[in-house]
């Protein structure tokens, strides 16, 4: 069966559904609030979301300040990794970011998720320096990877 799907920027009617997305992809999930304030006080914040049939099936943050984009986050629901969404999400992100200004793009990324590394690989990120203790569940360390837009 063909998936038909788009993208848009978030609102905050879009925040029932990022809570699933975000509860089923991080063992630290944000709160309700905190997406809440990205979208509502944070200048620096765009959202993206990906819909799958009309449903939102994932989304992608960053924070744009002058010429710099960080990624703060990016979730797909289980049932729809591994079929190039994700990579298409990043995409339509670092296009966004071009077009608003943006000449570099930062992220961290946890130093065991190969298949994400890998991803930011393909699509041009060069490992950078690790941060120490980074993720506050397990204390692992963050790679911190960039590429230029």
């Amino acid at each position: 069966m063909e998936m038909t799907f788009s993208f848009r920027l978030m609102n905050l009617n879009d925040l029932d559904q990022i809570m699933v997305v975000e509860h089923q992809s991080f063992t630290l999930p944000w709160s309700r609030a905190a997406f809440y304030n990205e979208l509502v006080q944070n200048q620096y914040a765009k959202y993206i979301v990906l819909e799958v049939d009309e449903k939102v099936a994932g989304y992608c943050g960053a924070w744009l300040v002058i010429d710099e984009a960080h990624i703060t986050n990016i979730a797909l629901l289980p049932e729809y990794r591994g079929r190039k969404l994700g990579e298409a999400l990043l995409v339509k992100m670092m296009d966004f970011a071009r077009e608003n200004g943006a000449k570099t793009m930062t992220l961290e990324v946890r130093v065991s998720n190969s298949v994400a590394q890998s991803l930011y690989r393909k699509l041009g990120f060069q490992g950078g320096a690790l941060r120490k203790n980074y993720y506050t569940d397990n204390h692992e360390d963050a790679l911190v990877m960039w590429v230029n837009l």
